[in-house]
């Protein structure tokens, strides 16, 4: 989900966006989000699956014109690449009464339960109670915390089979993003792995937790993949095809 100009190590740090705009690209206005990162030396673009946008990514070391100005030509020059992968987004799902998200994997359907307090899971439908307006905001509060507490829980697993440890291990609601580490050894996961398979969630842990170790994507880094995991191939191949699809959930 990304074009660079150049090549270049990973980006594990947060970047902060300094302005958003709408572009006109030959397809049509679109909006356009640049931000800078203190990690990259490159200029990268990305596709926001949530808002079906387009992130440049600037190198923080050069705060001259002359970045931003290459990063429009970058962005123009593959406008095609951009057009074609924003009309490949799916239709955005609102979690609403009826609605149908996935959990695991499996669609699970979410249904307003008015005389029930909490939220209570029957076979594959989510019963939810409480105020109707409140009902998309409660189920992904919920998800988050599964998310949270099983991610988390694989990441230390692994970790420990690794012989390695996290500092931390967060859970966020990114938008490029199903994974990070950063320098401290602080993992981070999206909580909408939650609605992957599982095979997809045990090798986005497996990827992060082995960057505890390697902080590159080398051989070496590759071989500790596979000792943590089975599923890269399959996992990879899923997050292709459907990952943009869970972004567009909530």
């Amino acid at each position: 989900m990304m074009v660079a100009a150049r090549r270049g190590g990973p980006l594990c740090l947060a970047m902060a966006a300094t302005k958003t705009e709408s572009v006109l690209l030959p397809h049509g206005p679109t909006q356009v989000h640049w931000r800078r990162s203190a990690r990259a030396r490159r200029i990268s673009l990305r596709i926001d699956a949530r808002e079906g946008s387009v992130i440049v990514t600037l190198p923080a070391r050069s705060l001259t014109g002359t970045t931003e100005a290459a990063g429009r030509a970058l962005l123009m020059n593959h406008a095609g690449w951009v057009a074609e992968r924003l009309a490949r987004l799916p239709q955005p799902v609102v979690i609403e009464d009826g609605a149908t998200v996935p959990i695991d994997g499996a669609p699970v359907q979410v249904r307003h339960a008015p005389g029930l307090r909490g939220m209570r899971r029957e076979g594959d439908t989510l019963l939810v109670g409480g105020e109707p307006e409140f009902l998309g905001r409660r189920v992904i509060d919920h998800l988050r915390a599964e998310a949270r507490q099983r991610l988390a829980a694989a990441a230390v697993a692994k970790a420990q089979s690794a012989g390695l440890r996290a500092r931390s291990v967060v859970v966020k609601d990114t938008r490029t993003r199903w994974g990070s580490c950063t320098a401290n050894g602080t993992l981070m996961f999206s909580w909408r792995l939650l609605m992957a398979p599982p095979e997809v969630q045990d090798y986005v842990v497996a990827h992060e937790v082995a960057h505890l170790r390697h902080m590159d994507h080398s051989p070496r880094f590759w071989a500790l993949v596979a000792e943590l995991t089975p599923y890269r191939a399959a996992a990879t191949r899923w997050l292709e095809r459907g990952g943009a699809g869970l972004m567009r959930i909530g």
